[in-house]
Formats: C-alpha cells, structure tokens, sequence
C-alpha cells in the first residue's frame, strides 16, 4: 500500500491509504505504483486520482509539487 497525503498551506487535505496514485505533471501525466523509485516533480493544475479498497477517486489538483518515498506520496498544493 501506499500513503497519499495531500497538503496545502492552511491544512492536511486528505490523508489515505491508496493502491495507486495518478498525478498531473508538468511533463504529462504520471502514475504512482507500490515500490515507485524517489522522485520530486511539479504539478500543474488538474486532478489527482487515486485507488483505495477497489474504488477510484479523485480531487482538484492546483499547481504543487510532489514527492515520491518509501511508498509515500507527499502532494503540497498551494
């Protein structure tokens, strides 16, 4: 499993335990798997989309950042 946390400034948006993550890039959109080599990365504006217990969900996604390790995925959105 993988840890998804959505961050902005003010508060924690969203904290889950998710299967997969699915992220708006700058350079395209990317996917995050269980085990996914580190990586930081910019986002552009879109949305997020997210596995978690068999069901797909997403959320707004501004311009942010991500970062990718030890199966957590850490987005900071302004």
């Amino acid at each position: 499993m993988i840890t998804l946390k959505v961050i902005s400034p003010q508060r924690e948006i969203l904290s889950a335990q998710v299967s997969l993550v699915e992220l708006p890039g700058t350079q395209g959109r990317f996917e995050v798997l269980q085990d996914h080599a580190p990586l930081i990365s910019s986002l552009e504006p879109g949305y997020i989309r997210y596995v978690t217990g068999g069901e797909s969900k997403s959320i707004d996604c501004p311009a942010g950042f991500v970062e990718v390790r030890n199966n957590v995925v850490t987005v900071c959105i302004g």
